[in-house]
């Protein structure tokens, strides 16, 4: 079975090598053999002529295929470098979002996303995600993979297993999970930037190694892996007859990231003044980081969506074709959440047009191989109300998501599963998955018989019912029965994170009149205007 970690269209074993293989050789030296039985010299001579000319294609089909497994193997490790360039995205909006007695804290986080994703994606996740799994082949299981633990697996021969075990898992099978490992560390970012500014440092470590060692892999298995209960990856035992569309991950990465982020909030409850009668507007520290995070983010999800063909040979249509869905969703959706921000506050905001790139970047990333560009235009324009309303309902509850990292995430990547089902194309979807039910799977809005969106609705259910459950027993447990509790104490919290547990605040250049007052927080002087400025 293939799975996201092989295309169907790609070779199903990797490249020989440039020197031509046994059996080519065998079949090779049976012609010399026949050639020297031939009586005739002129016929001898136009044999050997035909069997060199032969010989000739061979070695070229060998090479050209070692070429197309290097020229793969080099577009996966550059969608790796492109979507970990996506931490920097992540750190600069974050650290542009929180206050400035915070900036070390939230920093270190982010280094650690990539750090607890590397070494548990390595221990366990990868396994979990892509192992051994017969549910295509007896209906069993669908949920886990069960080989590949440390990238090492059990058995040898026949017995190896092929996730990690063979000579091509051992050398070119490590560009997939260096892309896989990208896409982990991204959805543990999602929560630290939600919960920023009163976490303690030990649950976010334990709800980030639970998270990429454990609860996602299994929805990464369920969507993905040829096996999965909801993959589409395979021929037979399909989920409503097609599977989910998915293609780069609005549910698999985003939906999932923002389901841990809201219950967090929830759990670890509002900064001081966040909310009630003391509220009082907390500062941020930067909207010049905030709008450099969204831009290298939109560069990074070039590489999230566009390198998720996870083959440039005879995919390179389809990368072009996802690389422009992607930046219409992006820039349709930020023209209508600008626009009905402006109607509802008349303030054209910054931080309208950021968000709303990032709703539809998100939105689009199932369907981004799929849709045409009238369904990525549509998906962006629905993405921009989504995320409002999923915003101004989180500050209704009053559950306080710093970065707004469940209306953009959560409930586009919702949204984003959901168009996928309804604008996929006969074409697009042949090109990115099978040609064979391109009729019956295509979007309820192109003649699709509707199993595409039936089994994204279910695998919409199971993620929120599993990553919910997981994530409220982790957090349960951290806030009844860890000793040091899910939140800082409550004079840590006024003082800042960097001087409580960083050595010290960051040594910023402070604005003129500014200082830090008691509780660390930067206040501006206010002077009283001068009869020279009355001038003026």
């Amino acid at each position: 079975s293939t799975s996201h970690t092989e295309r169907p269209r790609t070779p199903a074993a990797s490249p020989p090598g440039i020197m031509m293989n046994s059996k080519s050789m065998g079949l090779l030296g049976a012609l010399f053999v026949v050639a020297a039985m031939v009586p005739s010299a002129s016929a001898q001579d136009d044999l050997l002529a035909r069997i060199a000319d032969l010989e000739e294609r061979v070695t070229a089909v060998e090479e050209g295929k070692t070429d197309a497994a290097d020229s793969d193997t080099f577009w996966l490790l550059f969608g790796t470098c492109l979507v970990f360039f996506m931490q920097s995205g992540f750190a600069m909006l974050e650290v542009g979002s929180v206050q400035i007695k915070n900036t070390k804290n939230i920093l270190i986080k982010n280094l650690f996303d990539a750090v607890i994703a590397a070494l548990f994606w390595w221990a366990t996740g990868y396994a979990l995600a892509f192992g051994a799994d017969a549910f295509s082949a007896t209906g069993v299981n669908g949920f886990y993979g069960g080989s590949g633990f440390f990238y090492e697996g059990v058995g040898s021969g026949d017995d190896a297993s092929p996730l990690t075990n063979t000579p091509e898992a051992k050398t070119y099978g490590k560009a997939s999970w260096m892309f896989q490992w990208a896409f982990a560390g991204t959805t543990a970012t999602i929560v630290s930037g939600a919960i920023a500014e009163r976490a303690t440092f030990g649950a976010y470590v334990a709800y980030s190694c639970l998270l990429v060692a454990y609860i996602y892999p299994a929805i990464v298995h369920l969507g993905w892996s040829g096996d999965g209960k909801f993959s589409p990856w395979r021929s037979n035992r399909l989920f409503g007859g097609c599977g989910m569309i998915d293609f780069a991950g609005s549910g698999v990465v985003h939906m999932t990231g923002g389901i841990a982020a809201i219950i967090c909030c929830a759990f670890v409850g509002p900064r001081q003044g966040r909310f009630g009668p003391a509220s009082r507007h907390l500062e941020q520290q930067s909207v010049i980081f905030q709008t450099l995070g969204v831009l290298i983010l939109w560069v990074g999800w070039y590489g999230f969506n566009g390198a998720s063909t996870l083959a440039i040979q005879g995919y390179g249509g389809v990368a072009a074709h996802v690389f422009m869905t992607t930046t219409i969703s992006a820039a349709t959706a930020c023209i209508f959440n600008v626009t009905i921000s402006y109607g509802l506050t008349h303030v054209i905001d910054p931080a309208a047009a950021n968000n709303g790139i990032l709703a539809g970047l998100v939105a689009i990333t199932s369907g981004c191989a799929t849709s045409n560009t009238w369904g990525a235009f549509f998906t962006g324009m629905i993405a921009s109300p989504v995320y409002l309303c999923a915003s101004k309902t989180l500050v209704k509850l009053e559950i306080d998501d710093v970065v707004d990292a469940f209306p953009v995430h959560g409930a586009c990547g919702f949204w984003g599963v959901i168009a996928a089902a309804f604008f996929a194309t006969e074409f697009y979807y042949a090109q990115a998955y099978y040609s064979d039910r391109k009729d019956d799977c295509a979007g309820i809005f192109y003649g699709g018989d509707g199993g595409s969106l039936g089994a994204a609705i279910c695998f919409i259910l199971t993620d929120i019912g599993w990553t919910g459950t997981n994530i409220t027993l982790l957090m349960a447990f951290l806030k009844f029965a860890y000793p040091y509790g899910i939140r800082v104490s409550d004079k840590v919290e006024t003082i800042g994170m960097d001087d409580s547990k960083h050595g010290g605040h960051c040594d910023v250049p402070l604005p003129k009149g500014a200082h830090f007052d008691d509780s660390h927080t930067m206040v501006q002087d206010v002077e009283e205007p001068s009869a020279k400025a009355d001038e003026h």
